[in-house]
C-alpha cells in the first residue's frame, strides 16, 4: 500500500511537470505538481474507501492529475 502511494506521488509530480513544460498550463512549474499531487491524493483515498477508479493505481494516479490540472481554475488569474 505504501508503495503505490509514493507513486501515485511520483507520477503525480511528473505529469505536474510535464504539463508546464509543454505549455498543456501556466501556473508554475510549483504550483502545477502540488494541485497534481493534490488531485492524485484525493483519487487515492477514494480508491482505497470506495473502490472506485481503474484497476491500474498507474492509470488512476495520471486520469486524477489531468483531471485536477482540468478542474482547477487557475487561468483566470492575471
Amino acid at each position: 500500500m505504501f508503495p503505490v502511494l509514493i507513486g501515485t506521488v511520483v507520477i503525480a509530480g511528473i505529469i505536474g511537470y510535464a504539463s508546464e513544460k509543454s505549455g498543456f498550463t501556466h501556473n508554475g512549474y510549483v504550483q502545477s505538481i502540488i494541485i497534481c499531487v493534490g488531485g492524485a491524493f484525493l483519487f487515492y483515498f477514494v480508491r482505497i474507501m470506495f473502490g472506485i477508479g481503474f484497476s491500474s493505481p498507474g492509470l488512476n494516479a495520471i486520469a486524477s492529475s489531468i483531471g485536477a490540472l482540468i478542474i482547477v481554475p487557475t487561468h483566470w488569474r492575471k
